[in-house]
């Protein structure tokens, strides 16, 4: 039976030729799901899951034993001696940013290992102002090194820590809006082998978002000491229906449950309302669920590169997070991909995407995403801020066969008379 999908002889053509040299690729990728998928499912069986975890609870949340047991998962699959896992959490941002609460203190000096962090944490740091509760308002001062020839600034950066009032550097493992390449676990562990050398005190958080288990080890593996990300990215699987973690140093997470809830309480509180169940599934899945999406990039950029775009990473490239970035060269180019990825959605198919003023951005965004989860980036979803070099960022694909088809129809849209 044919497909009702309106995907041309000629990009179905295409299709066929760009997966002909993914093989090996695909071979590492599903090399990497294996072992992480072995490690998350030893780490459950050493902690005795039972059915009994998947009971939720209400109101303040105490004695919630699934809640209290994910975060030793967690921690273990980390190599931390801590770990927070909430659903109270609304986003990555807002995880972060009681991870750097917890952290500093009036007077200290927060210091952004590459560059500018992601748009949204801008008005968090005090960068820009976005409203009162940045860390500038409580007297954490923000620095920045900035990148050279767009890749860490080693000398910078050791030079930078130096400062005794320097206590926390962030470091984002992901490109977010920016045009540099994401960073190798291996070399978010440099960059902290250089701050522990010129700093030893100081405390190394990295943003993990778009990045867990994508590679076979994280950076609180090689000195990082604390790490966060959404629980609507990679580790949810595709299952957890909001949330966030924190792994790390036990003062650093208690710091940041103290800011969360309020010093007193800390981890104690926050009821999980029967979704203990999603986060434990959405954590066995991540694996699996992570390789899927990373397929999907690496198709993406094949059949982009086979069309003349420029990518990055290119598709023979080793992947460290799973966007997949694509120049476009234009707004118009931007729009189509971006509604050809809505039409291939399982929600919301019918909707055409536009760009509007997303709050937390310094410019309109475009987002193309019809998930399950609102906002899940492990879904497959495209977004591009609206300003030159008209960059679209893919990422997500639940699974490879349904990413691949959102493709197609994105590049069905981008060929259209």
């Amino acid at each position: 039976m044919n497909s009702p999908l309106q995907i041309s002889e000629r990009v179905r053509a295409l299709s066929i030729q760009a997966e002909r040299g993914l093989e090996e690729q695909f071979s590492r990728i599903d090399a990497i799901a294996q072992a992480n998928t072995q490690r998350v499912l030893a780490a459950f069986q050493a902690h005795r899951v039972a059915e009994s975890y998947f009971a939720g609870t209400t109101g303040y949340g105490y004695d919630d034993l699934g809640r209290d047991k994910l975060d030793e998962i967690y921690a273990e699959l980390f190599g931390t001696q801590d770990a927070l896992v909430r659903l109270q959490f609304v986003n990555g941002t807002h995880a972060i940013t009681c991870a750097l609460f917890g952290a500093l203190k009036a007077g200290d000096v927060l210091v952004s290992a590459v560059g500018a962090p992601y748009d949204t944490l801008l008005g968090v740091v005090g960068a820009v102002n976005k409203g009162h509760g940045s860390l500038s308002d409580y007297g954490v001062e923000y620095r920045q090194v900035e990148l050279k020839n767009d890749a860490p600034d080693r000398e910078g950066l050791a030079e930078a820590v130096r400062d005794p009032r320097v206590k926390a550097v962030l470091i984002q493992r992901s490109k977010g809006y920016a045009t540099r390449s994401s960073l190798s676990v291996d070399k978010i562990g440099e960059l902290c082998a250089i701050v522990r050398k010129n700093n030893p005190d100081v405390a190394i958080l990295v943003d993990n978002c778009y990045g867990e288990f994508v590679e076979e080890k994280e950076p609180t593996h090689v000195g990082a000491d604390l790490v966060v990300g959404s629980l609507i990215k990679n580790p949810g699987g595709g299952l957890a229906p909001t949330g966030a973690y924190i792994a790390g140093r036990r003062d650093l997470v208690e710091g940041a449950a103290m800011r969360l809830t309020c010093p007193g309480i800390g981890k104690e509180c926050g009821s999980t309302l029967g979704n203990n169940r999603l986060l434990y599934q959405g954590l066995f899945m991540a694996p699996h669920t992570v390789a899927q999406a990373v397929k999907t990039a690496v198709f993406a950029a094949r059949l982009m590169e086979l069309l003349g775009y420029e990518t990055e990473p290119r598709s023979d490239t080793v992947r460290h997070d799973i966007i997949q970035m694509i120049h476009l060269g234009g707004p118009e180019a931007v729009k189509r991909f971006c509604k050809g990825i809505q039409s291939g959605a399982p929600v919301d198919s019918y909707v055409t995407p536009e760009p509007w003023d997303m709050p937390g951005y310094d410019c309109p965004v475009i987002m193309a995403a019809g998930a399950f989860i609102q906002g899940a980036s492990i879904e497959l979803s495209a977004d591009a801020p609206m300003r030159k070099p008209y960059t679209v960022y893919l990422q997500g694909g639940l699974t490879y066969e349904s990413g691949k088809t959102g493709i197609l129809l994105a590049v069905e849209e981008l060929l259209r008379d």
